[in-house]
């Protein structure tokens, strides 16, 4: 059986006169989340893009990159 798909973001709108000034004002309201809101909002966004298979665990990516002595 289908879950029901419930309203998940409230809708809001903001005018800006910048996208300068609609860049700062989005990074500040990040700036105010706790981690915790922060890893919410993450989850929410990977299971609204990706559903049922956004609940396993994120898969670790390593790579080995040889520097240059300076």
């Amino acid at each position: 059986m289908a879950k029901s798909k419930k309203r998940l973001l409230k809708p809001v709108i903001e005018v800006f006169s910048s996208f300068r000034e609609a860049e700062a004002a989005d990074f500040e309201r990040c700036r105010k989340m706790t981690v915790a809101e922060r890893l919410r909002e993450l989850a929410l966004l990977r299971w609204i893009n990706y559903g049922d298979a956004a609940t396993g665990r994120l898969q670790r990516v390593f790579e080995v990159v040889q520097r240059e002595k300076a």
